[in-house]
Order: C-alpha cells, then sequence, then structure tokens
C-alpha cells in the first residue's frame, strides 16, 4: 500500500495582508477555505480553475487558481514540491478585464 503524502504547507508573503485589506471582509473566509482546500494536496494538478502561468509575475508566482462569485478571486502562488510547500504571493480580485491588488489595478 502506498504511504500517503502529507499535505502541502501553506506559507503567505508578507504582502497578502494588504492584499485582503482591499477585499470585502465577507469574503475572507472563502478565500481561507478555497486556498486551504485547493492547495494543501495538489496545488501543481491543473484544473478548470488551477492553471500554470505562461510567464511567471508577481514575485515568481508560477500558478493561478481562480474561484468565487463569477470566478473573481485569483490567487497567485509558487510550489516547492521537494519541500512541500506552497507559497500564496498574490490575492487579487478580477473586474471585467481588470486585476485589481492590494486595490491597485495590476499590469502584466
Amino acid at each position: 500500500m502506498a504511504k500517503k503524502k502529507p499535505p502541502f504547507a501553506l506559507m503567505y508573503s508578507d504582502e497578502v495582508k494588504e492584499h485582503l485589506r482591499a477585499i470585502e471582509t465577507k469574503y475572507h473566509s472563502l478565500i481561507q477555505s478555497e486556498i486551504g482546500g485547493q492547495l494543501q494536496f495538489q496545488p501543481e494538478v491543473e484544473t478548470r480553475n488551477r492553471k500554470p502561468l505562461e510567464r511567471p509575475m508577481l514575485s515568481g508566482a508560477e500558478w493561478e487558481i481562480r474561484f468565487g462569485p463569477d470566478n473573481r478571486f485569483r490567487v497567485f502562488y509558487e510550489v516547492d514540491a521537494e519541500a512541500r510547500e506552497v507559497r500564496v504571493l498574490a490575492i487579487g480580485v478580477k473586474e471585467g478585464n481588470r486585476l485589481l491588488i492590494g486595490g491597485e489595478e495590476f499590469q502584466g
């Protein structure tokens, strides 16, 4: 029987607190539960709402997940598979064609 791998540890960059301040607090528990649910076990498995970025961005983020009402929330992260760590680098809100991170429009 194959040994079950431990979950990935979730790490957050210092900037994430600032990013969350720009998002309505009623969404904070949704964001927290989605990050834990989607990133602790298979953070490098592509799904409909979890994709590798075409080019790294935001301090080295290589992956993105989308969730929430109208898939409005974006979480950008990198994975250290050997250390079994996921580092969340940014959390943003997509409004139309604009991505807002920390309340400011991100130009990628």
